[in-house]
């Protein structure tokens, strides 16, 4: 599903605001990336703002890439084809950003700097901003990782370093295992750590006062509103200082709404369930691809010991932990930020082929303890109909031992429920409830659905008696089941399927 990068409107703000000025061209645009990154407020600052009522029409204003000298194109990598920018010369930088469901937008304009040591590659990852909206096997961190390793086929470079922020930290760290050859070096920048760990407590409450909390709940509880809308009135009433050091402009908080967060519906759910069991602890050790990791000291979306606890999983990289900066530094603390990621890029030393070869070893003996069969089959593969039937081919009994993340045993028991498996779909499911002990929104799901294979079994009673538990449980929060196209309540939900028998709904996504 092809999206087009700039329309009309877009086109005709970025030459008004440019041509408007006197110093038209370049001049013009740096006075504007100078005005619109300046940092006049902080989370330091404590500052409560509260809109007296909603604005519903964002204001336009073009993305920075039309503003920017790029290099722009569409690149096709097999089954789709995914949107890229180049900008400067030399060692090539990829750039993976966050999420899951952000766009490389929020990297403009500060990755500029980075041109002027290095040929910044900036692209959307399948499924997200203006790539294409095509799932392929379904939409896996496996996947994202091949995707990256094809376009750095289709643009020529042997080698390159890759930068990964957030979530798209995640992505670079799995690439790192995958393709170590094509690594020059590896940056992770306020990463998601792959692994379960206690980081302390969120900082978050630091710095949203009450009030602004509530209206903040509000908003994203409001069904009028759009996905955009409600992003810009969040932010509005102070939602920005969960993953901003520095208050963005108005303008910033347009373009963040309309550019920087936009997704394909699926991709979000199909990806974040698998970032729930990743496990990378262990794989780094004795990695010799020179590594970077750059934390904010006030990046809220962890508590204060994540640099440390993510950095014992890197036991051979370089950390940076930078002040008066969140969870995107190269936005809060740019100077600081540059001079560190050009000090790291120009110093790059050759990885000694023995040290490679002898990671590459210690990640296939890791790699096989850490990922059995199982675990390969269901994190190798998307939500979709061709995908389930994969899964339910492979299956075996003695998989319930080894899938004992709720994520991996739900997307089991789906599998066998689309090819009509349903007695031992129904197994799976109760050891999905038992799984999420400390979860209760996934126990009322698991109890639907148990419900759900038990009047496909003709076996009303019992269902009725699962569906009463999901009741009991009184759950409030909400599932989604894209592949189905259907969203929920468990207890809600449960209560109707008490008067009326659950009827067979088929996978939508990818059915041959």
């Amino acid at each position: 599903m092809r999206q087009e990068l700039l329309n009309a409107a877009v086109v005709v703000a970025a030459l008004s605001l440019i041509g408007a000025r006197q110093g038209q061209g370049q001049d013009a645009t740096a006075e504007l990336v100078a005005r619109e990154t300046a940092c006049t407020e902080t989370i330091m600052d404590r500052q409560v703002h509260l809109e007296p009522e909603i604005v519903p029409e964002i204001p336009h204003v073009p993305r920075w890439c039309a503003l920017l000298e790029l290099d722009k194109n569409h690149i096709h990598i097999g089954d789709c084809e995914l949107y890229c920018e180049q900008e400067g010369h030399g060692t090539p930088l990829v750039l993976l950003h966050g999420g899951p469901g952000a766009t490389h937008h929020y990297f403009h304009p500060a990755f500029s700097r980075a041109a002027q040591f290095a040929k910044v590659v900036y692209y959307d990852q399948r499924g997200c901003g203006v790539s294409d909206y095509e799932p392929g096997e379904g939409y896996t961190l496996d996947q994202a990782v091949d995707d990256l390793d094809m376009l750095r086929q289709r643009l020529g470079f042997e080698r390159w370093v890759v930068l990964g922020h957030s979530y798209g930290g995640l992505v670079a760290q799995c690439y790192a295992l995958k393709y170590p050859d094509k690594l020059a070096g590896l940056v992770l920048v306020g990463s998601s750590l792959g692994f379960g760990a206690d980081t302390g407590p969120s900082r978050q409450r630091e710095f949203i006062s009450d009030q602004e909390r509530a209206r903040i709940r509000e908003i994203h509880r409001d069904p009028n509103l759009s996905g955009a809308q409600s992003v810009y009135n969040a932010f509005l009433n102070g939602d920005w200082k969960r993953q901003h050091y520095c208050k963005p402009t108005a303008d910033q908080f347009a373009r963040i709404a309309l550019y920087e967060w936009k997704h394909d519906n699926r991709f979000r759910s199909a990806v974040g369930g698998q970032t729930s069991w990743l496990n990378l602890r262990g794989g780094f050790d004795g990695c010799p691809i020179p590594t970077l990791i750059v934390e904010g000291k006030w990046d809220l979306t962890w508590g204060e010991k994540k640099p440390t606890v993510f950095h014992a999983n890197h036991p051979g990289a370089r950390l940076i932990v930078l002040d008066d900066a969140g969870h995107s530094p190269f936005a809060s603390n740019p100077d600081e930020f540059f001079r560190v990621l050009r000090e790291f890029v120009e110093g790059l030393p050759d990885v000694p082929a023995a040290k490679l070869a002898a990671w590459k070893e210690h990640v296939a003996a890791w790699r096989g303890k850490a990922m059995p069969e199982s675990k390969r089959v269901v994190t190798s593969v998307g939500w979709g109909y061709r995908s389930s039937v994969k899964i339910a081919k492979a299956y075996k009994p003695e998989w319930l031992e080894e899938l004992q993340h709720r994520s991996l045993l739900l997307r089991t028991a789906f599998a066998l429920y689309d090819v009509k498996r349903y007695e031992e779909a129904l197994v799976v499911f109760e050891r999905v409830f038992e799984a999420a002990s400390e979860k209760p929104l996934y126990q009322g799901v698991a109890l639907v659905w148990q419900g759900h294979m038990l009047d496909l079994l003709g076996r009303r009673d019992e269902a009725v008696a699962m569906y009463q538990r999901a009741v009991d449980l009184k759950i409030t929060g909400g599932m989604q089941h894209s592949q189905y196209r259907m969203g929920y309540a468990p207890s809600k939900y449960a209560a109707e399927r008490l008067k009326t028998p659950f009827t067979r709904v088929e996978n939508q996504d990818e059915r041959e």
